[in-house]
């Protein structure tokens, strides 16, 4: 079994952090180490990470792709699993993500993500989302997807291994969205993306606010957008920061 870090960025997540932090602490086996990267939150997310035992590292500025840099270089295990704080895992993740890592053909793996809250599920939205790891790529980088590429997104619980993440250089500190994305094409040059056929469930947040149409129009704008090569710092202005 390797060994497995598990970081999980955040930014005011005192609403939701602990529920993600206790799924994390049911794992059998458990993982190798948690870190918390907090990117200057000003409510008790640092508090909450600390008193649940984790380790809490702060970054010297917010940003996603920063602070999942941060904690991939502060990381001991031989496997960096990225979740997001409202992201709910299954109890056997590191042996899942072990087996998957196992194949030295694969460079990064992740979850089918389910959006969802109080037991109810987006499955339109959700569907959306799974989709857009096969359809993107194949509809707009079919060269690329003949190689094994699919794109991840981090709702996704992105799992690969460090040395493979620094060989590449980690995630691009300076887009303010998609980074995930971006590591995904840059990992295809060391080995295929894989969908693990597991679920995950993520918060609808952002769901709620937008309401399902208006989410549903963002994100397909976003694959598109991605797909026709629009920079992401263009795309952000449609994406709003909700926690």
């Amino acid at each position: 079994m390797q060994r497995l870090s598990i970081i999980i960025p955040t930014l005011n997540e005192e609403a939701i952090l602990l529920d993600t932090l206790r799924t994390v602490q049911a794992l059998k086996p458990p993982a190798w180490e948690v870190l918390v990267v907090d990117g200057g939150s000003s409510d008790t997310t640092k508090t909450i990470a600390r008193m649940a035992g984790v380790t809490v590292i702060e970054a010297g500025k917010a940003g996603r792709a920063v602070q999942m840099n941060e904690g991939a270089r502060r990381a001991s295990g031989t496997l960096l699993c990225f979740l997001h704080a409202d992201t709910r895992i299954p109890t056997d993740l590191v042996t899942v993500a072990s087996g998957a890592l196992a194949d030295d053909a694969i460079a990064c793996a992740g979850f089918v993500s389910l959006m969802r809250s109080d037991g109810k599920t987006r499955w339109l939205v959700s569907t959306l989302n799974l989709l857009k790891t096969h359809g993107a790529p194949l509809l707009f980088r079919p060269h690329l997807f003949i190689r094994g590429f699919r794109l991840l997104f981090g709702d996704q619980v992105m799992i690969t291994r460090r040395d493979t993440f620094w060989s590449v250089g980690g995630f691009n500190e300076t887009l303010p969205l998609l980074e995930d994305g971006d590591l995904c094409l840059k990992l295809l040059s060391q080995g295929r993306i894989k969908l693990i056929r597991r679920l995950v469930f993520s918060s609808d947040r952002r769901v709620r606010q937008w309401g399902a149409l208006k989410a549903i129009v963002m994100y397909l704008s976003i694959g598109i957008l991605w797909g026709l090569g629009m920079p992401p710092s263009r795309m952000k202005r449609f994406y709003e920061d909700i926690r």
